[in-house]
């Protein structure tokens, strides 16, 4: 017996199947009459028309403007687990030509990201970033009628209320909090056929089932944090840990570093942030000379670095990390240390473009006039912009023009404007902006 919540095969006469779904769809409600349309689907029809859903409407309702939605995605608890459902899906949507969203418990899509042409498109059925497709606004869709029923399930072109997205397919899963056990959201998979494949949704389900346990994991490390902030002022005195299980170092947007370890933090100073940082940019290491170079701006500076470098492995030591002082001849750090100014440009080279804007806090230590650290900020920032420039959507590129780095860049917006759709609302907000810059600068 084949599932219920995988899509209808498609008959050998593709278009009489679609006579079919169109007649169910204006029919009546009488739930006796045979329709050879999957029962879900229907109740999922009859649940719009009960709500007085418009069929023939654009289906996505606009509930949150760019601001709002900047700041409910920051303290959504599906933000932090953006790197593991792109790490599991991103291939898959960029060879397939699909597009992924995730969206919140109300049916809210909060991401989107995935073939960049299929994006555009989707935003002729708003389709797009703060849009609600719920099934009291949308009718039936996947991420919707996955919240309804609380169910992984695919919906195919026509079985979709909305006539406008007919020509869609969709895949979705809703995810969980596993403390609680409640809905927190729901991914998808948007797109043609090959968003129904019978593949899909299994794919879909252990991407959820991934995101759930790292929910759960942070969730471990949040408690065993507070447990050891709580603890006394002894255990500042204990023995240092051999290393940091995932070591990460925070400078972007940051006139200070911050060094995350296991749970617990050290704020550096500004210049041990720069020796860090440096050091971590080159993992195969960094000769003395080279380095003094590159924070104070002279090779001969090797006597005032080392001093420095003294200072560092002190306050490392006293705060329990021992196992991230740097090494000697030549300087390199004796486990990885996640810099967050890479892990942006590793999302860029997977074209996981949108991940990559969310994780750019701001330029590499905006503070420092080290020579090391203004050409490594400089090439993330270039990188940034090339990046968004070529391959990223109108939603995404209008989201880092409104970064500072991008604030008063005039190709940027002029960009962004070329890809907004000609009927889009958004074009006169930026044509302001764009005449608002070209005063500014004197054009």
């Amino acid at each position: 017996m084949s599932s219920p919540w995988l899509s209808a095969p498609v008959p050998d006469r593709p278009t009489a199947w679609r006579d079919l779904l169109d007649a169910a769809h204006d029919g009546s409600d009488d739930p006796d009459r045979p329709t050879g349309i999957r029962s879900l689907v229907e109740e999922s029809w009859r649940r719009a028309r009960a709500r007085a859903v418009d069929p023939d409407s654009l289906p996505g309702a606009i509930d949150l403007g760019e601001s709002e939605l900047r700041d409910y995605r920051a303290a959504h608890p599906l933000a932090s687990t953006l790197p593991v459902i792109h790490r599991l899906l991103i291939r898959h949507t960029f060879d397939a030509r699909l597009i992924i969203a995730v969206g919140d418990q109300f049916g809210r899509l909060l991401w989107i990201d995935g073939d960049r042409e299929l994006r555009r498109q989707a935003e002729g059925m708003a389709f797009i970033e703060g849009a609600n497709w719920s099934e009291d606004v949308a009718g039936t869709s996947a991420p919707g009628t996955a919240l309804a029923l609380d169910h992984g399930i695919q919906i195919r072109g026509a079985e979709h209320y909305n006539r406008i997205v007919h020509p869609w397919s969709c895949t979705a899963v809703p995810v969980h909090d596993p403390a609680s056990g409640r809905i927190i959201g729901v991914i998808d998979i948007t797109g043609g056929d090959a968003a129904v494949e019978p593949a899909t949704l299994p794919l879909l389900q252990a991407t959820v089932a991934a995101v759930e346990a790292e929910l759960h994991v942070q969730r471990l490390d949040a408690l065993a944090g507070a447990s050891r902030r709580s603890e006394s002022s002894s255990a500042r005195s204990a023995p240092p840990s051999a290393v940091a299980r995932d070591p990460q170092l925070h400078v972007l947007g940051r006139e200070t570093g911050l060094l995350e370890v296991d749970g617990r933090e050290l704020e550096l100073s500004a210049r041990h942030a720069e020796l860090l940082a440096l050091i971590a940019w080159h993992p195969a290491g960094v000769r003395a000379e080279a380095l003094a170079a590159a924070v104070y701006g002279r090779d001969d500076a090797v006597m005032t670095l080392r001093a420095e470098m003294v200072r560092l492995r002190r306050a490392l030591e006293r705060a329990g990390f021992a196992g991230l002082v740097p090494l000697s001849r030549p300087y390199r750090l004796p486990v990885r240390l996640d810099l967050d100014a890479h892990r942006v440009l590793a999302f860029l080279d997977r074209g996981a473009h949108r991940v990559a804007l969310g994780h750019y806090a701001g330029e590499v230590l905006p503070g420092s006039r080290a020579p090391g650290i203004e050409s490594m900020r400089a090439e993330v920032a270039s990188r940034l912009r090339e990046s968004m420039l070529a391959d990223a959507t109108a939603d995404t590129l209008l989201d880092y023009a409104r970064t500072d780095v991008a604030a008063l860049d005039l190709e940027v917006w002029t960009t962004a404007l070329k890809l907004l759709p000609a009927a889009s609302p958004r074009r006169t907000a930026v044509v302001t902006r764009i005449e608002a810059i070209e005063r500014e600068l004197g054009h």
